[in-house]
């Protein structure tokens, strides 16, 4: 038996769909389905149902699902301690989440959640499918995410708990230099429109910024797209255009040319999220770094963690739902 079945098998239980976890798994949906089959044929007996749809797993699928990742991770301890790395499981902890959070928020992080502990970390950067991933397939210990109702993460609440870190506000930037030109005055005009630094398409801050443009247009070009907050934030440094970056980011690094733009109506308020498996609760050092962020959770409710460690962010206040019709973004 390869791991990679175990892993192909817990995405598919995740996803309930074969197309979903063979592009989350990176790989052809042929290949995935053989691999699953040679799972299924090792056992010696089925895990999916292939005879109704949407995909559902057997009795026996659902019953070894909820063994699965603990093999998975029994197995990958095993490797690491037989390869001969000084680090023991219950004293390192693997973290996914967004290369934005990793570089603005992670360090504070680390300092507060670890103290005098002997913890040692291994961190996961990547998009929210790839991160999702990694958690699902076990490959991390826990996840930390942006999150927001209307762009929720799927996650099983029977299989993974949640605590919320704190909130802060996506909202649009520019330099000062490009405000004193008159040139990032939002909603813009039809004959002046705005230029635009944007996410590329699928990634989700793109997902979060479609949703305050649907509330309240605005007449803009596109100027620039990327998939990585820092990229936007220098091109906005530089007097490109306006970027949607959070207050973490901005805040983090140094950038004092920047300047919030255009009010609430165009911000959006997320909440700082992380994930870890319910079957994991036996591992001491993530039950005592779990509590740890449970702790500073609670001890920062209403978002005083985020905005704590984001000395410097503008002020933030609720978003109205109303529309404003009559604008468009081009």
């Amino acid at each position: 038996m390869e791991l990679r079945w175990l892993q192909d098998f817990l995405m598919v239980a995740e996803t309930g769909n074969f197309t979903r976890a063979a592009e989350k798994r990176n790989t052809f949906q042929a290949a995935f389905s053989r691999r699953i089959k040679s799972l299924e044929a090792w056992l010696g007996f089925d895990l999916i149902d292939r005879s109704v749809y949407p995909t559902q797993l057997t009795p026996q699928g659902e019953r070894f699902r909820e063994h699965a990742g603990e093999l998975l991770r029994q197995m990958l301890d095993s490797r690491v301690e037989l390869g001969g790395k000084p680090l023991r499981r219950n004293e390192h902890i693997r973290i996914a989440l967004p290369f934005a959070m990793a570089t603005a928020r992670l360090p504070h992080w680390w300092q507060a959640w670890s103290q005098e502990r002997r913890l040692s970390c291994s961190v996961v950067v990547g998009n929210i499918h790839d991160l999702v991933t990694s958690l699902v397939s076990d490959n991390v210990d826990l996840m930390i995410c942006y999150h927001h109702a209307q762009q929720p993460i799927h996650l099983d609440p029977d299989r993974y708990e949640r605590v919320t870190l704190g909130t802060e506000f996506l909202r649009p930037y520019a330099s000062e230099a490009l405000v004193a030109k008159g040139g990032a005055s939002l909603p813009g005009r039809a004959s002046h429109p705005v230029p635009l630094l944007m996410y590329s398409p699928g990634v989700y801050f793109a997902r979060l910024v479609d949703l305050i443009l649907e509330t309240a247009p605005i007449f803009g070009v596109r100027a620039i797209e990327s998939d990585m907050s820092d990229v936007l934030c220098g091109m906005a440094l530089s007097g490109r255009g306006v970027a949607w970056l959070t207050e973490g980011t901005v805040a983090a690094s140094g950038r004092k040319r920047l300047v919030p733009i255009g009010g609430d109506k165009w911000a959006l308020p997320l909440s700082l999220v992380a994930f870890r498996g319910r079957m994991h609760d036996g591992q001491r050092a993530l039950n005592l770094f779990w509590s740890e962020l449970c702790r500073h959770s609670a001890g920062h409710a209403g978002g005083g963690l985020a905005k704590g460690l984001a000395k410097g962010s503008a002020k933030t206040g609720s978003r109205p739902p109303a529309k404003r019709p009559g604008k468009l973004l081009s």
